[in-house]
């Protein structure tokens, strides 16, 4: 169904691929921007627990879709801070485990709160 795609003349990263390939029919999914807040609207501090709040969120909208993250192709991440690189990248590996879609990763100077630290964009596509 998906094919990751990583060129020998292009860098490769630990982290996602370069391209994906989907071949076959199938039923897409695309996930609204989804940010560190929980169902009743807490937000918690830091960038490991919203990475965490974000990520679970995100997992909800592909388990309703009956989805996991080998599905996802592609991910865009919006980060306030560069110094919240690291912890980030700590929880969306233990999220996506050996997933690897593609992804972008843009630092911005806020989100629709300004406690927010992180949001996370994405599509994902299964077989009919």
């Amino acid at each position: 169904m998906h094919r990751y795609l990583n060129p020998a003349d292009i860098q490769k990263s630990a982290n996602f691929s370069q391209g994906v390939e989907v071949t076959t029919p199938l039923r897409w999914l695309s996930i609204a921007g989804q940010v560190a807040r929980d169902q009743n609207g807490a937000i918690p501090e830091g960038i490991e627990a919203q990475a965490e709040q974000t990520w679970s969120n995100v997992f909800a909208v592909l388990k309703e879709a009956g989805m996991d993250a080998h599905d996802l192709v592609e991910v865009n991440v919006y980060l306030i801070n560069r110094s919240d690189n690291a912890g980030f990248d700590k929880i969306r590996s233990k999220f996506l485990g050996t997933a690897k879609p593609a992804s972008t990763k843009i630092y911005i100077s806020g989100l629709s709160d300004p406690r927010l630290l992180c949001e996370v964009q994405a599509r994902a596509a299964k077989a009919l």
